[in-house]
């Protein structure tokens, strides 16, 4: 009994010493990727105030050019909007105006046909 009592002595303390190698080795692990998490978040600090102050003046310049873009467009509807009722109004004058020319000419007929007919 003596000999079981020294292997199973023996078998214990390798057990221990393993398990405590391997704890080293995943706890360095483990410091290991806190540093790169810890500078991977750094980086994405950096990265996210970069764009930030980036983007900030091209936000505003998109912003500036569809305001001019927009003016630009009213300013365009309003001359369409003018030439439109321009166009109306030239349309309504020129109608009147040939309606006049045919309702003479339709009078000047008549009265001519009437002197002939009476003749």
């Amino acid at each position: 009994m003596d000999f079981s009592q020294i292997a199973l002595n023996q078998g214990l303390t390798f057990l221990a010493w393993v398990t405590s190698v391997v704890l080293v080795v995943v706890a360095g692990f483990l410091v290991k990727l806190l540093i790169d998490l810890s500078k991977l978040s750094k980086n994405l600090n950096e990265t996210s105030i970069m764009l930030n102050t980036e983007l900030k003046p091209t936000l505003q310049e998109l912003s500036e050019t569809l305001r001019t873009i927009n003016e630009l467009v009213q300013s365009t509807d309003k001359g369409v909007d003018n030439v439109k009722v321009m166009i109306e109004r030239v349309i309504g004058k020129t109608k009147l105006i040939s309606e006049s020319i045919l309702g003479g000419f339709l009078k000047g007929f008549v009265s001519m046909m009437g002197l002939f007919s009476k003749k």
